[in-house]
């Protein structure tokens, strides 16, 4: 109940069209039963011969039917307005949420969950706040407004027509009970289903190439039988009880003909009253029947509400301070203090008691085994994750001090798979900074190494893209994504492994275009240049750093020059040999 309680307050914005809706509804409610006992009136005219009175009743019947159908045009109409005003609501919600969210959320769930959320989950609430709720309102005003006529014409005779109405709420009841945990069952099944699905089309180039299309078809299956499986339970569920709730009202229905009927031939009960009784009754079977359909869009919100506020209250864990500080004046000197991270249920930490001290206008190298802690590192400039211990500085100000949006503008990361929009090239590289000139693009391009490839689009930078860029190969996407950062002129950069895709002809006038846009003036702090963190696999990579810094199990095992590296680090050294083993020609351009 406090599931659907909390589904309730979605309205509140639309009081005044609810409380409209309730109205109309309660109008058409009665002009629905009105007919009825009009109709009772007409056989009693019959047969007292009273033709005047049933031209009368017969008029009444035609209006309340024009004033019903009036009644129901324009419920139907707030109705879908309110529904879909309650959708554009919840899916704006549930998205900014969503967005406000730490990255550390989304490394622990799939795309395809939270797309089922905003979409599914969000369709059933819709349609029930809009829909399901006058239908239950209409069906019960039905139920009260026909047994008050029955009371009012003979209270006997009503108390036996709607017997079988208490039978109806206790199985109403038992319907609610065993339904909504069945359908909070396919609710999930279904994001399960929609989660396999985005990642068969997201991950398609892998499965292609490695001729895996028959299991992820298989898998596929799965997911879909097992979407079949629960919802037959559901199914069954509304099989019996829908049927069994509209059959109810037919044990009135015919206790009233029985009863009924020996009292008109006693002369105790009008003809027409009779027929007024036995209209209302046939009339019930519909509410009845709706009233379970309605039950049942109840159950798929309350479900589909559940896994909506457990979403919604999931409450960011990086958050701005409530008194954020300026980021001040400086060239990005960064420091990383005692810092420890860890990854949820992680068995050791990332990052142990870190120290590093990065004057501002340094290009430093990360290296090191995988998992070694450099990503990790990088991550906490930006925010993206917050240390157990310890603290991120940026030109002195602790970066949980400040404003997360403001100290996100000022560090540009580009990794080894960069994410491109499916939209124009000249969007692309302006998506940090949509009121970039055409010439601003156009120069971060061309330091990026990137114009050249672009004006040999068909468009040119007008080209749209593919959906994550994948009409251009790794490396033009890797230049791409360097020009987009180099437009918003960040204190500090970071490239993570941003040149891996690009030939070592490239790098190197990549290289030596972000050495002078380090200090042609564009930068925060004129002549302190920008800082730049490079993770590096590749020897001609680390060719890009003033100095290298080595990482071994979260921490700094050694930091100084490639040669006095060689020197004085066996890892470093080890790292070096490696690579010359496997890739000596990189090595030869970065010497």
């Amino acid at each position: 109940m406090a599931t659907f309680a909390r589904l309730l307050t979605f309205l509140g914005p639309y009081r005044g069209k609810v409380a409209l809706l309730s109205a109309l509804a309660a109008l058409a409610t009665a002009m629905t039963v009105l007919i009825p006992w009009l109709t009772g009136r007409a056989v009693d005219a019959v047969q007292d011969g009273a033709w005047g009175t049933l031209r009368l009743v017969a008029l009444a019947v035609a209006g309340a039917g024009l004033a019903r159908l009036v009644l129901t045009v324009a419920r139907r109409l707030i109705a879908g307005r309110v529904s879909l005003a309650v959708e554009v609501d919840l899916r704006e919600r549930v998205h900014d949420h969503v967005l406000g969210l730490e990255l550390g959320f989304f490394d622990r769930q799939q795309t395809g969950q939270l797309m089922s959320r905003g979409t599914v989950d969000v369709q059933s609430v819709r349609f029930f706040l809009g829909y399901g709720l006058v239908f239950m309102l209409q069906s019960t005003l039905t139920i009260v407004l026909a047994a008050v006529t029955m009371v009012v014409i003979q209270p006997s005779l009503a108390l036996v027509a709607l017997a079988p109405v208490p039978v109806v709420a206790l199985v109403a009841r038992r319907y609610g009970t065993r339904g909504r945990p069945a359908v909070q069952e396919v609710q999930q099944r279904i994001a399960e289903l929609t989660a396999d699905a985005e990642e068969n089309v997201s991950g398609v180039r892998v499965v292609k190439a490695f001729a895996r299309e028959a299991r992820q078809f298989a898998r596929f299956e799965g997911s879909v039988g097992r979407v079949f499986a629960q919802s037959m339970v559901s199914t069954r569920l509304r099989a019996f009880y829908n049927p069994f709730l509209a059959f109810l009202p037919q044990l009135g229905l015919a206790a009233l003909l029985v009863v009924g009927g020996r009292r008109v031939a006693a002369g105790t009960l009008s003809l027409g009253d009779f027929t007024t009784f036995y209209t209302l009754m046939l009339m019930l079977t519909g509410p009845m029947r709706m009233f379970g359909i309605s039950l049942g869009m109840a159950q798929r919100a309350t479900a589909s509400g559940a896994r909506l506020f457990e979403l919604l209250d999931r409450a960011p864990r990086i958050t701005a301070p409530v008194a954020a500080r300026a980021l001040p004046e400086g060239g990005g000197h960064v420091e990383l203090r005692g810092v420890q991270l860890s990854y949820g249920d992680a068995s050791a930490p990332a990052l142990r008691g870190l120290d590093l001290d990065v004057p501002a206008g340094t290009t430093l190298a990360l290296v090191g085994a995988t998992g070694a802690g450099k990503t990790s590192l990088v991550g906490l400039l930006s925010r993206l994750y917050d240390p157990q211990a310890g603290a991120v500085l940026i030109d002195g100000v602790d970066v949980r001090e400040l404003e997360p949006e403001a100290l996100r503008r000022a560090i540009a990361v580009v990794d080894d798979a960069p994410f491109l929009f499916s939209a124009t090239v000249h969007d692309n590289i302006a998506y940090a900074r949509p009121d970039a000139s055409r010439e601003e693009v156009e120069d971060a391009a061309r330091r990026a190494q990137a114009d050249g490839f672009i004006r040999e689009l068909p468009q040119g930078y007008d080209t749209r893209v593919g959906e994550r860029g994948l009409t251009l190969s790794g490396g033009q996407r890797q230049r791409v994504a360097i020009a987009r950062a180099l437009l918003v002129d960040p204190r500090v950069l970071v490239l993570d492994d941003a040149t891996s895709s690009v030939d070592a002809s490239t790098e190197q006038q990549i290289k030596a275009a972000l050495a002078e846009a380090g200090t042609d003036g564009r930068s925060p702090s004129v002549g302190a240049g920008r800082t730049t963190f490079v993770i590096a696999h590749r020897m001609s990579t680390i060719a890009l750093a003033d100095e290298v810094a080595v990482l071994e199990g979260g921490r700094v095992a050694a930091r100084g020059a490639h040669e006095e590296l060689l020197e004085l680090s066996p890892l470093y050294r080890e790292i070096v040999e490696q690579e010359l083993s496997e890739a000596p020609a990189a090595v030869e351009v970065a010497t």
